[in-house]
């Protein structure tokens, strides 16, 4: 392993962010539910982990980068399935139509969308309002998908947002604490590169082995789900 790899795989990098949240939770004596949310799919081994150590249900919410037709690298902002938007500067938001990216806010809905379906079997029906929940990916590199993400759950009316990965650019620090109560990120490299350079082993997930992870966790709470966590 190189000196860029820091982690070895998702699952082991989940490991080591699991134990800084339970060291946060124990300076906090926290109270209060928790639910864990992971941006799939790359985020859901890492989250499986920081699931196990809290004893919680795991969820997923589903969002899209934003690119513009001509450089589908690029992007500009990130949208939900349910259709929450977060621009990387407001002006895209004030100039959808005149730049031609309402086509592209609609290309990446529906891609949300299908991934959202794909999913739907194996979540469980949680309610987050006046629960703690920690979203959780693989690494931060733009924090698009993680701002719509809190976006979409400040709407569900959470007791708090933590936003969880194990390596982010130090530069984007502050504003992903602008977005949440929290944000916990075992490495901040400079300079930083693509999140992929940071693991020894990061192979696509599969949406057969995503499905099961999650499915696999939360058969321990199918039971519990009671009226009052809907």
């Amino acid at each position: 392993m190189n000196s860029t790899m820091l982690f070895h795989d998702r699952s082991t990098a989940g490991c080591e962010l699991a134990q800084l949240v339970h060291q946060q939770l124990l300076k906090l004596q926290n109270s209060r539910q928790m639910i864990v949310y992971a941006l799939p799919r790359g985020g859901i081994p890492v989250a499986i982990p920081i699931a196990q150590q809290l004893n919680c249900p795991l969820d997923v919410i589903v969002a899209k980068k934003i690119t513009t037709p001509t450089n589908r690298e690029l992007a500009i902002g990130a949208v939900t399935n349910e259709g929450n938007i977060l621009w990387t500067k407001p002006e895209f938001w004030r100039d959808t139509n005149l730049r031609g990216l309402k086509e592209a806010v609609i290309h990446a809905q529906e891609q949300a969308k299908k991934q959202a379906l794909e999913f739907a079997s194996s979540r469980l029906p949680l309610n987050p309002q006046g629960k703690i929940a920690l979203i959780v990916d693989d690494g931060i590199a733009t924090g698009m998908t993680m701002g719509v993400a809190a976006q979409y759950l400040k709407e569900q009316q959470v007791a708090e947002i933590w936003l969880c990965a194990p390596v982010a650019p130090p530069d984007l620090i502050p504003q992903l604490e602008l977005w949440s109560n929290r944000v916990l990120v075992l490495a901040t490299p400079d300079p930083f590169f693509s999140v992929s350079r940071f693991y020894h082993h990061f192979d696509q997930v599969s949406l057969t082995d995503a499905i099961t992870m999650l499915k696999n966790h939360n058969q321990q709470f199918e039971p519990t789900v009671s009226q009052k966590d809907l």
